[in-house]
């Protein structure tokens, strides 16, 4: 082989090094566009049974432009963290939390959770 025919594969395999390289970057980068958004719901866990009727929501979230609880907007922290108080209805509950991506992309949670109540010695049920 000459020696003009190989710099020029290795000019050519370099070049295909580096546009493969370059296209990783960029899947790498986009991957947030394909993906969407996540929500993580780390309390209360679902199928939960609580004996307050007021409780914590809290999670985490990533590639979020709107979050809602139960189709009411609240509120994320830098770092994509939420936490909301809901009152619960006595008996069976489901808790949805919905989010957007800023191209509208929509993912959605459902928890259930039970409230039940404190029972007191005389059979009463209270909500402490």
């Amino acid at each position: 082989m000459n020696r003009g025919r190989v710099k020029f594969y290795f000019k050519i395999f370099l070049a295909a090094i580096f546009l493969s390289l370059i296209s990783g970057y960029s899947f790498y980068q986009s991957r947030s566009l394909v993906i969407g958004p996540i929500v993580t719901i780390s309390e209360p866990k679902n199928g939960e049974t609580v004996n307050q009727s007021l409780i914590k929501i809290a999670g985490d979230s990533k590639n979020i432009k709107k979050i809602t609880l139960d189709d009411r907007e609240i509120n994320i922290d830098e770092t994509g963290a939420f936490s909301e108080k809901l009152l619960l209805s006595e008996g069976y509950n489901i808790i949805k939390v919905s989010a957007w991506d800023k191209f509208g992309k929509k993912t959605e949670k459902t928890i259930e959770v039970v409230y039940g109540g404190k029972i007191l010695g005389g059979g009463k049920r209270t909500e402490d």
